[in-house]
């Protein structure tokens, strides 16, 4: 357990190795002996914190382009990727609850300084590749919604900064309520939509059962085969930053840690609220999903961008049946849309920001204002997206809105590579009677589902990393091109791999040294 250290609240930077954000742990109060209902609703609101993650704009083209190449082939590998991510967030809720220690104190105090570092760093990175999806998705929304030319919305979402430090005042309870509230209104516009399609609901069912295509290498259509666009689902779904928000937030509940039973009850309650939220995020992507195929006329949407399915949901044209035609001709259905768009970006705020506390804090043991932190990584975010805008200032509109939808997607390979430094490390920690205790370490069936569902994730966003890096040269690279990107990826994959078993080595001797440290005191107090 991670000790408390006397804090000098009058320095901007501050050395810290105390609780996991200290300022809400242990603050909310759960009633003890109450109904089933009751006790569920003291416990929700930290998986609602997760589930956005599960939501945000980085999923949206992914799965919305998956249905109109390849009808509902692809709703496997939402389902697929539900279920480990419920299995990868149950295993981190429940190592903050049990150990008191979130997962990047848990890593960084089993493994050395230069690793700590290292690894920090690679998740700083994967948090500001989610970040530039955000801004991206919240600066398109204020254009869409309110006519705000791109480089002033840019910079107008580095001032939600102060809807953070808004938020912070109004007590933790109040951000998971307004949260859930904004995931309500994203649910509520994609059932809508999708409701006015009236979608093949046998062929929709059908697609929940993966077969030999789902991972196929052809056909190509649009650019995407059926595994690039799965691969891109997996990468938009699971991704690093949530399993450290997860490790934390689960410990905003008072717990007695001296009762075994009072810890048992808080993984159960934790773990129920993590699994409905998830299945909302579920519902989300589904419907997304589903929108590809139903809500437009297949092949109709050439531009996935947001700019291109706000446009596509306006023209009657594109629609699937007469009832949404009528209905986007008086332009609610690409309203509603930005409206989503928007709320989705606010919620991964307020989620990456938390975020990046806990790693800044767990990994270098260093505490700064979270109002400093948001202005710091939004900044460095705003950076390439403005590049990019101003870069295709002069050209035509599709060419800015392909040029921000591809650093969109090209931003999220830091999440391919990153990933596998989260999975893992959480993985050994929680299969370890060492750090968890007889009672709390994970089943058999859990290691095999766990360990299963590590590598084949790893293995998938290593096998795509080529294509991922091959698309930062566009659709017309040359063959010295395509050559030159497997090249810069192959070095990537052998770097992650051997940085890989770094960790795996460290985590393991830490392990170990820990147990003869708790054999001693043992043995010392005998």
């Amino acid at each position: 357990m991670v000790e408390n250290s006397n804090q000098h609240k009058h320095h901007l930077i501050e050395h810290t190795n105390g609780l996991s954000l200290a300022e809400v742990n242990g603050t909310v109060e759960v009633p003890k002996g109450k109904g089933f209902f009751k006790t569920l609703l003291a416990y929700s609101g930290p998986g609602a914190l997760v589930a956005v993650g599960y939501m945000d704009p980085g999923n949206w083209s992914t799965s919305i382009t998956g249905g109109q190449n390849f009808q509902y082939l692809l709703m496997s590998v939402i389902l697929m990727s539900s279920l480990i991510a419920m299995l990868l967030q149950y295993m981190a809720a429940k190592l903050g609850i049990v150990s008191q220690m979130d997962l990047a104190q848990a890593i960084r105090a089993r493994t050395s300084k230069t690793l700590g570092v290292i690894l920090w760093v690679l998740t700083e990175l994967a948090i500001m590749a989610t970040d530039i999806a955000e801004v991206i998705g919240a600066a398109i929304a204020l254009y869409l919604l309110f006519g705000i030319p791109l480089v002033v919305a840019v910079f107008i979402t580095v001032f939600d900064v102060f809807l953070l430090l808004l938020l912070t005042k109004v007590g933790f309870r109040k951000i998971e309520a307004i949260v859930v509230c904004l995931i309500f209104v994203i649910l509520f516009v994609f059932v809508y939509q999708v409701a006015l399609s009236n979608p093949d609901w046998h062929a929709l069912f059908a697609g929940f059962i993966p077969n030999s295509h789902t991972f196929a290498d052809s056909p190509a259509i649009g650019g995407q085969t059926p595994l690039t666009g799965a691969l891109g689902i997996i990468g938009a779904t699971v991704m690093p930053h949530n399993l450290y928000l997860h490790s934390a937030v689960s410990q905003t509940r008072k717990i007695n840690h001296d009762d075994n039973a009072d810890v048992a009850r808080a993984v159960r309650f934790t773990t129920w609220d993590s699994n409905i939220q998830l299945s909302m995020a579920f519902l989300v992507n589904a419907l997304l999903l589903i929108m590809g195929v139903a809500v437009f006329k297949t092949g109709t949407v050439e531009d996935p961008s947001f700019f291109g399915l706000y446009e596509a949901l306006s023209n009657p044209a594109t629609m699937s049946n007469g009832i949404l035609g009528e209905v986007a001709k008086s332009g609610i259905l690409s309203t509603l849309f930005a409206v989503a768009l928007l709320a989705s970006g606010q919620n991964s705020t307020i989620t990456g920001t938390l975020t990046g506390q806990v790693i800044m804090e767990g990994f270098i043991h260093m505490r700064i204002p979270v109002w400093l932190r948001r202005l710091v990584t939004r900044l460095l975010s705003v950076i390439p997206v403005l590049i990019c805008v101003m870069l295709t200032s002069g050209k035509s509109a599709i060419a800015e809105h392909e040029a921000l939808n591809n650093l969109m997607n090209e931003s999220q390979v830091f999440l391919a590579f990153a990933l596998p430094f989260s999975m893992i490390p959480l993985l050994m920690m929680t299969n370890s009677q060492v750090e968890m205790g007889k009672q709390f370490k994970n089943s058999l069936v859990i290691k095999i589902l766990g360990w299963f569902s590590v590598i084949s994730l790893t293995y998938l966003n290593l096998r795509g990393l080529p294509g991922q890096i091959e698309s930062f040269f566009g659709s017309q690279a040359t063959i010295s091109e395509i050559s030159l990107a497997d090249n810069i990826a192959y070095a990537i994959i052998v770097a992650v791999l051997l940085l890989l078993a770094w960790t795996i080595i460290e985590l393991y001797q830490g392990n170990k040294k820990h147990e003869r440290y708790l054999k001693e005191v043992i043995q010392e107090e005998g």
